[in-house]
């Protein structure tokens, strides 16, 4: 009879996988008054590293605009390494869809705030992230279209 060892979930590391910052109006951007619309993409995903090690990456796109010229545009995929071992498989996706982006969200929140103050511009602070809703949508959508026998749009 083998004892069933107790789940593990560690974070091994967190780090900034990608940066990218444009200002393509420089430097006439800095001499506008008018106050930008912030435009926020994002999208996570997570791969296998080897077993019992994931890499979750969580990016946001973060665009500026004054009417149709683009004051700045912000792009940083924040990741982390994850052990997750001894649970059972069909929670492995739940934590690194759900638990994992939040653990990562404030690193990332805190590099674009970073990169646009020191590009500049005032701080852009994001919102909090319902990341557990956005699996859920996620799921509902795979399901969706798993039972209308459509191929899911990559």
């Amino acid at each position: 009879m083998s004892e069933q060892q107790a789940p593990v979930f560690s974070i091994e590391k967190v780090y900034a996988k990608d940066v990218s910052l444009e200002i393509p109006n420089a430097p006439q951007v800095f001499l506008e008054r008018e106050n930008p619309t912030i435009e926020l993409q994002l999208h996570d995903g997570a791969s296998t590293i080897e077993d019992g090690l994931y890499e979750v990456v969580v990016t946001a796109t973060v665009t500026a605009k004054t009417g149709e010229n683009t004051m700045f545009l912000v792009e940083v995929a924040q990741a982390g390494v994850f052990q997750i071992r001894n649970l059972p498989v069909e929670n492995i996706e739940p934590v690194l869809g759900v638990a994992c982006p939040n653990i990562i969200f404030p690193y990332l929140r805190e590099t674009v705030s970073d990169l646009v103050t020191r590009a500049g511009f005032p701080p852009v602070l994001l919102a909090p992230i319902n990341f557990e809703a956005l699996y859920q949508q996620r799921m509902q959508a795979q399901q969706q279209v798993q039972a209308n026998g459509e191929l899911p749009i990559q």
